[in-house]
C-alpha cells in the first residue's frame, strides 16, 4: 500500500528549484538518485497491465527505479539477498557489534566518502579479526557481514557499520568450532583501542599517500602538521565499540538483517507532513530513554532534500561486505568446514527456477495470482482497459 506522503512526492515538488538553486554544486550522482526516486513507479519508467487469473481484477503497476537509495525499492532486494544468505547461517547466537567514529573523522569523510568509508570498513573487520584471532580472547577465525550506514536517525551525517557476527568460529589449527561465552563476543574498550590506531594510522597513510582532499572549514588541514594536530586530541579520546547481546536464534539474525541490510536514509514510514514550512518527521532522540525517545522534527525542505542527499554513496561502492569465514575468496570451504565442526547437515539446495520469483502482491478483490496482461513502454500510457474480463481458471475450458 502507498504511504500518504513519499520522499518522491517532496522531490517532484521541491526538486526542481532545489537542483536550480545548487546548480554546479550536486554531484552526477546525486541528480541520478534524485531523478531516479521522482520516476519511480511512474509512466516515466514504463509498467505493465496485470489482471487476476481468479476474478478478472485488473491493475496498472509501473516500473520500479530499482535505485539503492530508494525508499520504495529495498523489499524486493532485501527479499532476495536473505533468501541467499540463509544457508550461511549456524544454530549459535549471533551479535550486533556497532564500529563508529568521532564526529571530527566524520567531518573528514564527509569530503573523502568513498576512501574514508572504505577505510572504516576494513580497519573495523581487522579489528575484530585480530582480537578473535588471539588466544587470550577467542582464538578462532570469525565470520562478519557488515553493513555501512551514514546517517542519524535525524538524516545528520554520522558513518558507522553494523556487524553481525556469530558467536564464535574455527580454531586456528582448523580443528574444532571455539563458541564464545553466552552473552559475551570480545572485550569493547579492547576493541575499540584497537580500532582506533588501525583507522588513525591508515588515514594518515591516506594522507601521506594524496588521497584525501579538504574543502571549506577543513582546507587547513592540507598541510601534514596540520593534519596531525588535528588528530591529536583524537588520538586520547576513547572509541566507542557497541556489542548488543546475541539474538534468539537464527530467523531473528534474519529478521533483523532483513531491516539493516537495505534500509535507506529515511523511510516513507516516518514521513508526517510536507507543506509551506517544510518536511515533519518522526526520529529517535537517543538520549531520551522510554517514549520520549520517539521525537517529530519539522526541516525547511531545502535543508531535508540536503540532508537526504548527504547519504547517496559514491558510484560502485559497496555498502554490505563479508569477512573472515564470510568472504567470498573462502566462504564455500570455510562454512563447510565450520557445519562439519558443528556437526550441521548441509543445506539441501534445491534446483533453480528457470524463473524469477514473483514478488506482485496478491489480488485485493480475492487474493488471486495476478497475470502480466499487457506491457507499455516509457513514458507511454496503457491501452483502454479491457471490455471484458481475461479467461480465468474457473470459466477457461
Amino acid at each position: 500500500m502507498r504511504a500518504s506522503l513519499e520522499v518522491a512526492d517532496i522531490f517532484r515538488s521541491a526538486g526542481p528549484a532545489y537542483r536550480a538553486a545548487h546548480a554546479g554544486h550536486l554531484s552526477l550522482g546525486q541528480l541520478k538518485v534524485m531523478t531516479a526516486i521522482e520516476n519511480c513507479r511512474t509512466a516515466a519508467l514504463g509498467g505493465h497491465v496485470e489482471a487476476c487469473d481468479d476474478c478478472g481484477h485488473w491493475r496498472i503497476a509501473y516500473n520500479s527505479c530499482r535505485n539503492r537509495h530508494c525508499p520504495k525499492c529495498q523489499g524486493a532486494a532485501a527479499r532476495t539477498w536473505l533468501a541467499a544468505r540463509e544457508a550461511d547461517l549456524l544454530p549459535v547466537g549471533y551479535f550486533h557489534v556497532v564500529f563508529t567514529v568521532p564526529a571530527q573523522i566524520a567531518d573528514i569523510a564527509w569530503q573523502n566518502k568513498a576512501a574514508v568509508y572504505d577505510l572504516l570498513f576494513r580497519a573495523a573487520a581487522d579489528t575484530m579479526l585480530t582480537i578473535a584471532a588471539d588466544p587470550r580472547h577467542l582464538g578462532a577465525r570469525i565470520g562478519i557481514t557488515a553493513v555501512l550506514h551514514t546517517w542519524g536517525s535525524a538524516l545528520t551525517h554520522h558513518p558507522h557499520v553494523h556487524m553481525i557476527v556469530p558467536g564464535g568460529g574455527i580454531a586456528l589449527d582448523g580443528t574444532r568450532w571455539v563458541s564464545s561465552r553466552p552473552a559475551f563476543l570480545l572485550p569493547v574498550r579492547v576493541l575499540g583501542a584497537l580500532f582506533r590506531r588501525l583507522f588513525l594510522t591508515r588515514l594518515l597513510a591516506l594522507f601521506d599517500a594524496g588521497k584525501l582532499a579538504f574543502f571549506s572549514t577543513l582546507a587547513g588541514l592540507a598541510t601534514r602538521k596540520a593534519f596531525l594536530r588535528y588528530l591529536s586530541p583524537i588520538r586520547k579520546k576513547r572509541w566507542v565499540v557497541y556489542a548488543k547481546p546475541p539474538f534468539a536464534g537464527p530467523q531473528a539474525v534474519l529478521a533483523y538483517l532483513s531491516r539493516y541490510t537495505h534500509r535507506v536514509a529515511i523511510s516513507n514510514r516516518r514521513l508526517i507532513a510536507f507543506d509551506e514550512t517544510g518536511v515533519t518527521f518522526r526520529y529517535k532522540d537517543y538520549r531520551r530513554d522510554g517514549a520520549e525517545r520517539q521525537q517529530v522534527m519539522t526541516l525547511a525542505t531545502d535543508e531535508f532534500i540536503r540532508r537526504f542527499l548527504i547519504h547517496v554513496l559514491p558510484r560502485g561502492f559497496h555498502r554490505i561486505r563479508h569477512y573472515g569465514l564470510l568472504a567470498s575468496s573462502t566462504h564455500k570451504e570455510a562454512m563447510a568446514l565450520a557445519r562439519k565442526l558443528l556437526g550441521v547437515a548441509a543445506p539441501i539446495h534445491e534446483p533453480e527456477s528457470e524463473e524469477p520469483p514473483d514478488h506482485r502482491p496478491p489480488c485485493p478483490c480475492c487474493g488471486g495470482h495476478m497475470t502480466i496482461i499487457e506491457d507499455f513502454a516509457r513514458w507511454c500510457q496503457p491501452r483502454a482497459p479491457p471490455q471484458s474480463a481475461p479467461p480465468t481458471r474457473r470459466n477457461t475450458p
